[in-house]
């Protein structure tokens, strides 16, 4: 690559990251800038240039260590190489990531905490969370960079060509392809809100963009792994970006196959875990206990998450990878329950236990072996959809906020099963292009089968209503006197059956400094009464929230006046009737929807965004599968 092409396309990476920095500062200066629909401009505008100094800088020293006027990188490498014994463009890169995941994961929940206690905040940086999930979410794409960096020039059959002399690391790509995703989900996230107000939901499209490509990131950082570890078993690949230049290490002459160091082993159950945590950030909602979905997707995201990651960490760990990668997982969630619950004195952080899953997985493996990675998945999938779903059933009745009730328990047990069994097949093929195993696979159908099934599993649930025309009758006694005032409620709904079979039936208080979730007992036929005292003061809101089916409502008893909605208050009378409306107007009530021909075309965008990531991804892992392990191009 000469000088002139590498400067050529640094200026034109540096132009586009300009333009995602900057976008939100003219969206902003068309208005007010209010703290209900987008940052302050001010904040906007420092942030655009921090972050375009930073691309700059990283832009400079990649130009500079292309054309070999800096050392310093390579020696950093080398020293990662050494100590770890794998390639350069593994070792340093899945040390940057590991601690840039591990930042952005805890400033994630740290986050959801604080906007469930405490609601929105004045602006990007008026949130001290945002600051770990920038910071996280800058390293991961920066692990992606120094991969192609130090893995420049490699030579293997999986390595991918840039240029002309130019050919990286295809697991490197792959993270660098999913940081940048989840990095301009920031200025993204602001210019949507502008658009349309606060969505406060973990579901929220921009969320979901950073949340999605952050969490898929570890996917990209086992399939780096997975090239490591193969040219390790051939003694090459261990460049440093530059031509001419190796570092020597990590090589070994016995195929990983036979012989796996306890290193190895360690870095593929860390990456698993780590993996198994990112299929299970989208679940956030139901762990915190404010779901604004049907309840039906908690099963059905926990199937499939324990289908794709425990099979995938079996087949690729080996012996019990699968509660290894489980262990990993509860370790890690632990350390964060701890510290964003007890610690910084938010909401506390639910999990899945994932046990009872990564113990059928571990069976099924052991009757029938990993040497057929899809059949396995198949049966692991049968498993975990059954006795599986039964266990973490049995689990939401012991921890959860919201407990699974036997009126879901028709279509949870049909879709768990049907994603738990795809999760399976994804997890199985993905198992398959980690370890080549050639000809161990099943057919392209089968592939596209698990697909499709994973997204009508998905989207089956997502239509909601405001249910049948309903209304609560509302009865409050006072606790405590104001200023904060609590109350409890005798809630009369009619009709009489409007909640039977409802998957929750809650009176919720959130956003005043914590979170109230009170389940509702029946004392008479169509009459509910709380258990507790509800706090209705101050910047609380507290409301009547129902689910049955794909009736998702809620009734305020109490809503703070807000002027910068603006939105009036909703005072918590001594008795009041009120009828039940969307959920979605209650909870996010910052949210001001759009026109159609506004809407269209953002959602469009971002999912052709999700799509090209996903994408890439996948074509990405079918490379994999297809190069062979040990092949060679010639320099």
């Amino acid at each position: 690559m000469t000088r002139r092409t590498t400067v050529r396309t640094a200026l034109t990476t540096a132009i586009v990251l300009a333009l995602g920095a900057l976008a939100p500062s003219a969206a902003l200066a068309a208005g007010k800038g209010q703290p209900a629909a987008g940052a302050p401009i001010g904040d906007v505008i420092w942030g655009g240039i921090v972050g375009l100094l930073t691309a700059g800088c990283v832009l400079a020293v990649g130009v500079a260590h292309r054309q070999g006027r800096i050392r310093w990188l390579s020696a950093v490498g080398d020293f990662s190489a050494r100590v770890s014994g794998f390639p350069a463009w593994y070792a340093l890169p899945a040390a940057i990531a590991g601690i840039s995941l591990l930042v952005a994961v805890t400033g994630f929940y740290w986050d959801v905490a604080t906007h469930i206690d405490n609601g929105r905040d004045p602006g990007p940086f008026g949130n001290a969370a945002h600051f770990p999930i920038l910071i996280g979410l800058g390293g991961i794409a920066l692990a992606g960079i120094v991969a192609v960096l130090l893995g420049a020039d490699q030579r293997d059959a999986v390595a991918v060509r840039l240029r002309s002399g130019w050919r990286v690391p295809l697991g490197g790509l792959l993270v660098l392809v999913c940081g940048a995703f989840a990095l301009s989900g920031f200025p993204l996230d602001d210019v949507w809100h502008r658009l349309f107000g606060q969505d406060v939901t973990l579901w929220g499209p921009t969320h979901v963009l950073m949340i999605g490509g952050a969490s898929l990131a570890t996917l990209g950082l086992w399939v780096l792994l997975a090239e490591a570890t193969r040219l390790k078993a051939t003694g090459a690949g261990s460049g440093n970006g530059r031509r001419g230049d190796g570092n020597g290490a990590g090589r070994t002459t016995q195929p990983h196959e036979r012989a796996m160091s306890g290193l190895v082993r360690f870095r593929r159950i860390a990456t698993a875990g780590s993996f198994m945590m990112g299929l299970s950030t989208l679940q956030g909602e139901f762990d915190y206990g404010v779901p604004q979905f049907q309840m039906v997707f908690h099963p059905i995201l926990l199937m499939l998450a324990a289908g794709v990651g425990l099979v995938a960490a079996r087949v690729y760990v080996g012996r019990g990878g699968a509660l290894a990668a489980v262990g990993f997982f509860i370790g890690l969630r632990g350390l964060i329950t701890l510290l964003v619950g007890p610690v910084l004195g938010l909401s506390t952080l639910h999990f899945p236990l994932y046990l009872a899953e990564a113990g059928l997985v571990e069976l099924a493996a052991l009757r029938l072996g990993t040497e057929r990675p899809v059949r396995l998945g198949v049966v692991s999938g049968v498993l975990i959809g059954t006795v599986g779903l039964a266990a973490e059933w049995g689990w939401s009745h012991v921890w959860m906020p919201l407990p699974w009730p036997a009126s879901m328990l028709p279509e949870a047990a049909v879709l768990g099963f049907v994603a738990a069994l795809a999760g399976g097949l994804l997890g199985g093929f993905i198992g398959r292009a980690l370890t080549d195993r050639a000809g161990a696979g099943g057919p392209r159908w089968l592939l596209a089968g698990a697909i499709a099934a994973t997204v009508a599993c998905i989207a089956y649930p997502l239509p909601m209503t405001s249910g049948a025309p309903a209304r609560a009758s509302v009865a409050l006694r006072t606790v405590r006197p104001a200023p904060q005032r609590t109350v409890t409620a005798t809630i009369a709904v009619t009709p009489r059956d409007a909640a039977r079979d409802a998957q929750w039936l809650t009176v919720t208080a959130w956003q005043g400094g914590g979170l109230r979730i009170d389940r509702l007992r029946e004392v008479s036929a169509g009459v509910y009464t709380t258990s507790r005292p509800i706090p209705v003061s101050g910047k609380w809101k507290a409301m009547v929230r129902l689910e049955n089916g794909r009736g998702v409502r809620a009734v305020p008893i109490y809503m703070p006046a807000d002027p910068a909605i603006p939105a009036p208050a909703v005072p918590a009378q001594a008795r009041f009737t009120r009828a039940f409306v969307r959920d979605k107007k209650i909870l996010q009530r910052e949210a001001v929807g759009g026109t159609t021909w506004l809407q269209t075309p953002a959602y469009l965008l971002l999912l052709a965004i999700a799509a090209g990531w996903l994408f890439a991804l996948g074509r990405g892992l079918g490379r994999l599968r297809r190069a062979p392990s040990a092949a060679l191009i010639g320099a």
